[in-house]
């Protein structure tokens, strides 16, 4: 399992007996960062590139890997989506003679010896793109592997209600360690033992957020993180897991990250959406309820914008 450090962003690549798998591509600017990363690891075809949602930071780069490699299986949760990057991630899908697959929760595949299982979404029609991701466990002789993509609590709940056994020794964090995924039940039902966060360094939504990382070692997992550690790489035998970074092995990773200077937040009465006060979707004054704190918010009914991430 090669999580590959794009920043604010998310890609990762898994290699299991001459087979590879891409899930996710970064921002379009990591395009050509991942081709590299493919070439460097001899990886001429894929059998499965996926695109968990249709977020730039996570569909933006797929088109890179299209056009330096062959692929056979190309999975989405959505076939369409209105954006430039998205249209790019489709083109190139078609120029290889391939069409977009749906999976569903439930369906499963080989990759070499490992079994890899939809688990998530339970509910594609989400109104949040965030939770319309497709949620993978990976499993390869008694070892087990979680991801994400950028799945939040509501599709969380989904897949503890449908019952799938989500365990696993390593999991990827959602949301880039975002407080509106990874919560405590969702969490005692994995109990990993590794914690992998796919996050950009000093980035502007605070992320991985002091609640998360608290929950994390709560759970006395041991987390690995891009923005301190650059590329992170897990190896499992079957049995035993061992996992390298690039740098940084020994530094302190379950730290809050510095967040940006605040003076509270702001409601929106329509919506009830509660953003940071430099979101670029505020509300129109008339429609706008401030709350002093993140608590207060939530308290009084609102939920955090998905574009700010309170």
């Amino acid at each position: 399992m090669h999580y590959i450090d794009v920043g604010q962003a998310e890609s990762s690549l898994v290699l299991c007996d001459g087979e590879a798998m891409l899930i996710d591509g970064g921002n379009a600017e990591d395009g050509n960062l991942i081709a590299a990363y493919l070439k460097k690891e001899n990886v001429s075809t894929l059998d499965y590139l996926i695109c968990t949602h249709a977020h730039e930071d996570h569909c933006g780069g797929l088109s890179g890997a299209l056009s330096v490699v062959s692929v056979k299986n190309v999975l989405a949760p959505q076939t369409e989506a209105d954006t430039e990057v998205y249209q790019n991630f489709k083109d190139k899908t078609a120029a290889q003679g391939l069409s977009i697959q749906r999976p569903s929760a439930g369906d499963s595949f080989m990759l070499g010896s490992s079994t890899v299982l939809i688990v998530g979404p339970i509910n594609e029609n989400s109104g949040d793109p965030n939770n319309t991701s497709i949620v993978i466990k990976l499993t390869y002789g008694g070892t087990s592997f979680l991801f994400t993509g950028d799945a939040e609590r509501d599709e969380e709940q989904d897949i503890l209600n449908a019952g799938y056994d989500i365990s696993a020794d390593v999991l990827k964090v959602g949301h880039h360690g975002s407080d509106s995924s990874t919560s405590y039940v969702w969490l005692r039902e994995i109990m990993p033992n590794y914690a992998v966060i796919s996050v950009g360094k000093d980035n502007t939504y605070g992320h991985p957020a002091e609640e998360v990382l608290s929950r994390l070692r709560d759970a006395d997992v041991q987390v690995f993180r891009t923005d301190l550690q650059g590329d992170i790489v897990a190896v499992s035998d079957g049995t035993d897991i061992t996992i390298t970074t690039e740098k940084n092995k020994t530094i302190k990773t379950n730290e809050t990250a510095a967040k940006p200077e605040e003076s509270g937040y702001i409601g929106n009465k329509n919506t009830k959406k509660f953003h940071r006060p430099d979101c670029r979707t505020l509300p129109a004054e008339k429609n706008q309820v401030q709350f002093l704190s993140r608590d207060e918010a939530i308290s009084s009914g609102y939920e955090p914008c998905g574009n700010c991430n309170p």
